[in-house]
Parts: structure tokens; sequence; C-alpha cells
């Protein structure tokens, strides 16, 4: 069944009715073809979600019924953020499409030394709401309650603050001979750092890697040097390979 994420305000304030407009509403009658009777999921990516009765089809403006609550248990518990520094060309849609499928809870682009990327400040909000519409398609095919959120480009010393707000901090490093991500979740698991309603961030660093100085910066700041194994994974692979990870880990993919 069809799925939509809508701003609050195409709720009805009585919650009865709903209404879907702009590309949802173009999306449901040209592409969809649906019509009047038919039935689709709508949320408003916060608390509620609903089972909605298609009643008026005009253009550009889809109103339904609203003829069932759903609950919301689509969201992992633990909360788990992708800090990816910029890659070349379009990779990054794939990370924040793939990681919100997957089940990412919010995605920190950021700078480093080895960001290859040119990146222009004033393509930044073009950037970032295309991004946005990404993962907001990506939540709807994988039947998520919530689009993860995609931030503002930090650099590398701002995400070293943002990341002091996680419970947990790791850093994905290719050099590292000594903690495994899977021990690292395990011990953390163990010591009910990471738990339901705590928040994780894993950081992945371009396609050359973090530099020694940035991996000593993070350190000092409160992260965890971990490795992904004894293959060297590309930017895109490795981010979805720690989220997998901490996902199967903490038991959001059955077992």
């Amino acid at each position: 069944m069809q799925r939509y994420f809508l701003p609050p305000e195409q709720f009805s304030a009585d919650g009865r009715t709903v209404s879907i407009e702009g590309d949802d509403a173009h999306h449901l009658m040209r592409v969809m073809r649906a019509e009047e009777g038919d039935e689709v999921i709508c949320s408003n990516g916060l608390d509620r979600e609903v089972l909605v009765r298609l009643s008026e089809l005009d253009k550009g403006r889809v109103t339904g019924t609203v003829v069932q609550e759903l609950p919301m248990n689509a969201e992992a518990a633990v909360q788990i953020w992708i800090a990816q520094s910029l890659p070349k060309g379009d990779k990054m849609e794939l990370i924040i499409q793939k990681g919100t499928e997957i089940g990412a809870a919010r995605f920190l682009p950021f700078l480093s030394e080895r960001t290859i990327v040119q990146y222009d400040a004033k393509k930044e909000a073009k950037r970032t709401e295309r991004w946005q519409k990404i993962a907001k398609e990506a939540a709807e095919q994988a039947h998520r309650n919530r689009v993860p959120q995609i931030e503002s480009v930090y650099t590398w010393k701002q995400l070293l603050q943002r990341a002091k707000e996680a419970d947990v901090a790791w850093i994905c490093y290719e050099k590292e001979d000594g903690q495994q991500l899977r021990p690292a979740i395990q011990a953390a698991v163990d010591a009910g750092r990471v738990a339901p309603g705590k928040s994780v961030l894993i950081a992945v660093g371009p396609e050359g890697g973090f530099t020694e100085q940035e991996i000593q910066q993070a350190e000092d700041a409160g992260f965890r040097s971990v490795s992904l194994g004894a293959r060297i994974l590309r930017t895109e692979t490795a981010a979805m390979v720690g989220l997998t990870c901490l996902l199967y880990e903490t038991g959001e993919m059955g077992g």
C-alpha cells in the first residue's frame, strides 16, 4: 500500500480528513492512477500514522477520510546517526537512500582533510533539499514511520562538537588493528550505553579515508575508532555495513 509523509498542516484540525497536495498528489493521481475509494497510508512523520480512504481527486489536490489509526512501530529503538564525509559524484544520494531504507535516524554530512568534493555553500540549500527528498521517498518505500533528518554540512571541528550530543560515537578507521565494530557494539550494549532511546553516531571518511591526525582529534573528542574488518570498503559501502551491523547487534533484524 502506498505511503505518504505529509506536513502536519495537511491533517485537518479535527483529525478526520487529510489533504494530499503538490508532488504527492501528482504521484498519486498520475503515477499510481488512484481513484475514489482507494486507500493509502499517511503519516505526519512525528507521532501519527493513519489509513486514509480517498474521497476527492482534483487537480493538484487529493482529499481523504481517516478510517483507521495505525501503530508506529517501524523505527529502530536505537537512533543511529550516519556522519559521512562528502564523497564524489552522487554517492551521497546512494548513502542517504539505502541508509534510510536500512534504518538510519539522521545523516550528518561533513568536510574532512581528504574530502575531494569542492564544497559550495551557495548550493548547499538546494542540495540538502534534494537529499531530504530522497530520504522522504526512501522512507515511504521502506514503510518507515519517520523521515531521517539530513543536517547541514559540518566542518570537521563542527562535527566533533556535534558528536558530543550522541550517547556513543565511533569512527571507522581502516588502519585500526585493535577494536572491531562487533565487540565494540556488544560491550556498549552490555554497559547500557547502546539501548532503546540512546543515540549512536558512526563516522565514515571520504575516498581517501581519515588522516592519523583526524583520528587522534576524534578520539580526543570522545570518539572511539573501530574497524569494519580486514577488507578495505568503499566509503559508500562502509556507511551501510556499519549501519547494518549496529541494527543487527541491537536486535532490529530478527533473531
